[in-house]
């Protein structure tokens, strides 16, 4: 009996020990994951299919996570990372992969969380749909400012910590935003405008935010501040003109909360035009502020491209676009509908979305401010019945109240875009339980270099 105590305390995964583990799969933050004594244990920087070198650095009931100290058995998919700070950024987790790889372990991510979470045995997944140049793809930076000394540094915080990384020069931004956050900075820096101190302590700046419009060349400045108004405001809008003649807006809000959100409530435009125009395909959208708009326009054509092609629709339908945002789903696919009716929360961004159905001459589509889980079972009972109904939620999923109205509203055509195989499994099998097939999963990667990955799923409901 002793000797099995004895054995059992040795055999026990402790901080500090040095353990040789092959790593059988991508976690959902870029992680290798492998097990050691029946313990998952996420290895950041190790690839599946390698045989690494780790020591264990924290230690939990059912996991670890361990330090990557030498990779014994390297993956031919293992490639030198084009940024000279992606291991200390921690904004792109998953450059040390090659395109082709990073395309099949997200799809393997999809079918990995439908195996956990659904009963199916058989799952409709097609190939990822990827990018060819998985570079300079992103449309917005959103970059943290610290007061150092007389210097004004930004870039981003390395994970759990208050060391700002340069990021100057990301590989994924739009270069032009690179730029322009630049010299925004040195005109921040030269004014000594208040800037925060480190993290959310202290007043002033918190973040300076450049979004593009890819096809119209157009730029936006977004001052994030934890400070109401700027005692130099003129003169750093006077400056800023001066040095970022590219501009066509700069705006103000204001954030004074304690929160890892970037954006606060109050906006106010300090100069030029209040939105932002850019073009998707055939359409032109106009983007205020804080209006949600998918990071990757090149790539959100061809998801929304997808949506079209599974929503499958012949003029004759009536669609509801739920969380519709500024309307980009709903329009892209109102010329091929009978009539389609967005739901969206944010009173701001159903302004938006009108306003663009408007630009577009889009007359079939009418947009609704309040909560699709609220307005869908309203309509239905008003006598509204509902072809197909397209999601496109946040990465927490649809929520109890949403699966319940759409297990009882029972549509024939339901689309589900997701940006979290996780939620999106857990979601799919109560569908599948109330009587739902699920006919396609059409993995889009949005955001190359990065472990996240969209889906477009068909479900429908014969009745």
């Amino acid at each position: 009996m002793r000797k099995e105590k004895r054995q059992s305390k040795e055999s026990r995964l402790e901080v500090g020990q040095v353990v040789t583990i092959p790593i059988r799969k991508l976690g959902i933050n870029g992680e290798g994951v492998g097990h050691v004594q029946k313990k998952v244990v996420f290895v950041e920087g190790a690839i599946p299919g390698e045989e690494v070198q780790v020591r264990i650095g924290q230690v939990e009931d059912r996991f670890a996570y361990g330090e990557l100290m030498k990779v014994i058995k390297r993956s031919p998919y293992r490639v030198e990372p084009e940024c000279p700070v992606y291991d200390r950024c921690g904004g792109c987790t998953i450059q040390h992969i090659h395109k082709r790889f990073q395309a099949r372990l997200k799809r393997e991510q999809i079918e990995e969380s439908f195996r956990r979470y659904t009963s199916l045995t058989e799952l409709p997944i097609e190939p990822t749909i990827r990018m060819q140049d998985p570079w300079k793809y992103r449309n917005k930076a959103q970059l943290p400012v610290k007061q150092i000394g007389r210097k004004v540094a930004m870039g981003l915080y390395t994970a759990d910590s208050n060391h700002l990384v340069d990021a100057s020069e990301c590989k994924v931004h739009h270069p032009k935003l690179n730029d322009i956050l630049e010299r925004c900075r040195r005109v921040v820096e030269r004014l000594r405008i208040p800037v925060v101190d480190g993290g959310k302590r202290g007043k002033g700046i918190r973040h300076l935010v450049a979004r593009i419009g890819f096809r119209t060349d157009e730029v936006q400045l977004v001052i994030v501040s934890s400070i109401r108004q700027l005692e130099q405001e003129a003169q750093l809008v006077e400056e800023i003109r001066k040095r970022v003649p590219e501009l066509v807006s700069i705006v103000y809000n204001w954030n004074p909360e304690d929160t890892s959100l970037v954006f606060g409530e109050e906006t106010r435009v300090l100069w030029g035009e209040e939105k932002l125009q850019d073009r998707l395909g055939d359409y032109m959208f106009n983007l205020s502020a804080r209006a949600f708009y998918q990071l990757n326009p090149q790539q959100t054509e061809v998801l929304y491209d997808q949506v079209k092609k599974v929503a499958s629709l012949t003029g004759t339908e009536m669609v509801i676009d739920a969380y519709c945002g500024v309307g980009t789903i709903g329009i892209w696919l109102a010329a091929d509908a009978k009539k389609v009716m967005g739901i969206e929360s944010i009173e701001e961004a159903v302004a938006d979305a009108k306003e663009n159905a408007e630009i577009n001459e889009v007359d079939n589509i009418e947009f609704y401010f309040g909560q699709a889980e609220e307005l869908i079972p309203t309509w239905v009972k008003q006598g509204l019945e509902p072809d197909v109904i397209v999601v496109d939620p946040p990465r927490t999923g649809l929520g109890q109240v949403m699966v319940d109205t759409l297990c009882e509203v029972k549509v024939s055509r339901f689309i589900y875009v997701s940006c979290n195989p996780a939620t999106l499994a857990k979601d799919s099998e109560q569908l599948l339980k109330a009587g739902y097939e699920l006919e396609n999963i059409i993995p889009v990667d949005l955001f190359p270099q990065t472990a996240h990955i969209e889906a477009v799923c068909r479900f429908v409901y014969k009745k």
